[in-house]
């Protein structure tokens, strides 16, 4: 939503200034050197672009007079007088470094941090040298690709924790739920979640089930770091890892320190 509406903004060249309307305030993590009125400047600054953007992060930017913004799965710039916003990669010539990286790293790590290991569905193996994150989707075909290589990753020593991020949302237009978001909750309902969700990429649906579950937290907070679609791999560091990948291609880039 927020990205649309910024492609559409920037696209009718219209300039974005400071306004008093406040947009709804969220827990976000704010540097220590963000006053509280800097915080509430760029809460009404990102209240301009959509009043339902979530604001999560704030904190002073490598580019002098800016704060660096994470808001609804997007990184913004947002100029100390409120005036301007910047979308797009913030790059150090000197070290030749896209400066975002590092940063959606370590919100990544910080959030998924706080995914308890319960509403995870893991294959692993008994000691494994690296852990993974994987957003997923039942009907994705790469996503199935990648799961007939679980037992080559796990041979790796690479384990695999899936969350749930059905593509199509997990509700209507009409408010109902989506169909690969119930088939998902009811993978993550099952007695047997692993077995459950290997027989679902294989094509076979789930028993129906419901349970308090997180398919729809894990969708948002897949939003929020920028998932945009399926698999999406992250490292141990929060770095991303690609999408489809071999147990090869994948062992090299954890080796790498990705």
């Amino acid at each position: 939503m927020l990205k649309k509406l910024l492609l559409a903004l920037c696209a009718s060249g219209l300039a974005f200034g400071a306004i008093a309307a406040e947009g709804g305030a969220t827990a976000a993590v704010v540097g220590r050197s963000v006053t509280p009125a800097a915080e509430q400047m760029v809460r009404q600054v990102i209240a301009t672009l959509s009043s339902k953007a979530r604001v999560d992060a704030i904190e002073p930017a490598p580019l002098p007079g800016f704060y660096r913004v994470i808001a609804s799965g997007q990184m913004l710039y947002v100029s100390a007088d409120g005036k301007y916003l910047l979308n797009g990669d913030l790059l150090d010539l000197q070290q030749k470094k896209n400066l975002n990286d590092d940063a959606w790293a370590r919100f990544r790590t910080a959030e998924l941090a706080k995914v308890p290991a319960s509403e995870r569905i893991v294959y692993a193996p008994a000691h494994p040298r690296y852990t993974v994150t994987v957003f997923t989707d039942v009907t994705c075909p790469f996503c199935r690709a990648l799961h007939e290589h679980i037992a080559a990753f796990n041979k790796a020593g690479i384990a695999v924790e899936y969350l749930a991020w059905p593509r199509e949302g997990v509700t209507t237009t009409a408010g109902r739920p989506t169909p690969v978001s119930t088939e998902m909750a009811s993978i993550w309902c099952a007695g047997n979640r692993q077995a459950a969700l290997t027989a679902a990429f294989a094509g076979h649906a789930p028993k129906p089930a419901s349970c308090s579950n997180p398919v729809s937290r894990e969708f948002d907070l897949g939003v929020r770091l920028g998932v945009s679609g399926t698999p999406t791999i992250i490292g141990p560091n929060g770095h991303t890892l690609g999408g489809y990948v071999t147990p090869e291609q994948l062992l090299a880039a954890l080796q790498k320190g990705g």
